[in-house]
């Protein structure tokens, strides 16, 4: 799995590219972290170039949603497809994550 972070004015965008599972999902995990240990409070997770995930991968996203949501920040994930999708939807989070279709849509979302 991959990483890369830019920026969009105030919003910090993360883009996971390969795979998210048990060997690297702790990766986002570590990387959203040091996002909020910097004072950023609104990012989208952009997940267009991740065809598999698994449990851990579900777990990572969970961990940083409930963190952030504690903390009254803005969160977007979006561009999820395929596989990953099926996966969000048969574990019924599709309400509990802050999920936009597209790009421009999750960067309204996390400016409102």
């Amino acid at each position: 799995m991959e990483l890369k972070v830019r920026k969009a004015g105030e919003v910090y965008i993360i883009d996971v590219e390969g795979e998210m599972d048990l060997y690297n999902a702790y990766k986002l995990k570590e990387l959203s972290i040091s996002l909020l240990e910097k004072n950023i409070s609104r990012f989208i997770i952009n997940l267009q170039d991740v065809e598999y995930m698994d449990s851990s991968g579900i777990g990572a996203l969970i961990f940083i949603c409930s963190t952030m949501k504690k903390q009254n920040l803005k969160l977007a994930l979006t561009n999820i497809h395929g596989s990953v999708k099926k996966v969000i939807e048969l574990t019924k989070l599709t309400s509990y994550f802050p999920i936009s279709a597209t790009m421009d849509d999750a960067l309204r979302l996390v400016q409102e």
